[in-house]
């Protein structure tokens, strides 16, 4: 069976599943001195802190962080759930490594085609006997070492 519209069928179910994140957020009545929220609590409250941000913005009975909890497992817990829920920042530097690399790649390459191109355009251009072309050579080889440039790096960056 499918929805006859499937966005409206997802506003729908999205409704029930905020009211699911926000029925065990930190700051309640629940937790107290005496019972104070542990590491389990802190883990589920670092997965819902962005959504209990957003919540607490509107209403400041909701906090992001349980002030009675259990000290140094909660705080274990939340960051935790943080670092479950948005990956940490590991990702970040690997993925810009490998950009890195593939950059360093392709320029690499990029500086050999040149060179390849410029050596075959001297040979041509020193293979007339035209005065005139070996001396507008530093002119034409500027101009196509530029534009040789920009385009494998357009190229590159279409990738």
């Amino acid at each position: 069976m499918t929805p006859q519209n499937p966005r409206l069928y997802k506003t729908v179910l999205l409704f029930p599943l905020i009211f699911l994140f926000t029925a065990c957020t930190a700051g309640d009545a629940q937790f107290t001195q005496g019972e104070p929220a542990g590491f389990w609590y802190g883990l589920w409250h670092g997965m819902i802190a962005f959504i209990t941000l957003i919540i607490h913005l509107f209403n400041d009975n909701v906090t992001v962080y349980e002030v009675h909890n259990t000290g140094s497992w909660y705080d274990f817990g939340f960051l935790l759930g943080v670092i479950i829920v948005w990956g940490g920042s590991s990702h970040v530097s690997c993925r810009s490594a490998a950009n890195r690399k593939r950059d360093k790649e392709w320029e690499e390459i990029g500086e050999k085609v040149e060179q390849k191109i410029m050596r075959r355009l001297k040979e041509w251009a020193e293979d007339e006997d035209d005065a005139d072309v070996v001396k507008e050579w530093d002119e034409i080889s500027d101009k196509v070492e530029k534009k040789l440039k920009r385009k494998l790096r357009e190229w590159a960056e279409k990738e």
